[in-house]
């Protein structure tokens, strides 16, 4: 399993990005995907996830802002963001949730992608 995160870069504030999580491999089923964001010197933080059915869950820091889709035929997941402000910057990254059958049995792990970095300038 593999995944590559793209579409960062610089924004102004009140702007919007559109990150892409591309997942990419065979054998395996993706559950869960989530979003996490890590600004400069602080820790990372989850900034939402969402899961096979579609199921959604945000930060409070981004709820009505921010919102994750997942288009199943091109194993892609995105983060859409809107009304972006200097807070949201941070280096962005998607991690997955997965599981395939391996000799048999069921095996689960977490993948996660490079980060992205988002700038938004004021």
């Amino acid at each position: 399993v593999q995944l590559q995160a793209s579409g960062g870069g610089l924004v102004q504030a009140g702007g919007s990005l559109r990150l892409s999580c591309a997942v990419s491999g065979s054998g395996f089923s993706i559950n869960d995907v989530e979003w996490y964001r890590q600004a400069p010197g602080k820790s990372r933080e989850l900034v939402g996830a969402i899961t096979s059915g579609g199921i959604t869950n945000y930060a409070d820091s981004v709820k009505g802002r921010f919102t994750i889709s997942r288009d199943n035929a091109k194993n892609t997941v995105y983060l859409q963001m809107n009304s972006l402000n200097r807070e949201d910057t941070a280096v962005y990254y998607c991690a997955a949730d997965w599981r395939k059958i391996v000799d048999g049995t069921w095996t689960v792990g977490r993948q996660w992608g490079q980060g992205t970095l988002v700038t938004v300038s004021s």
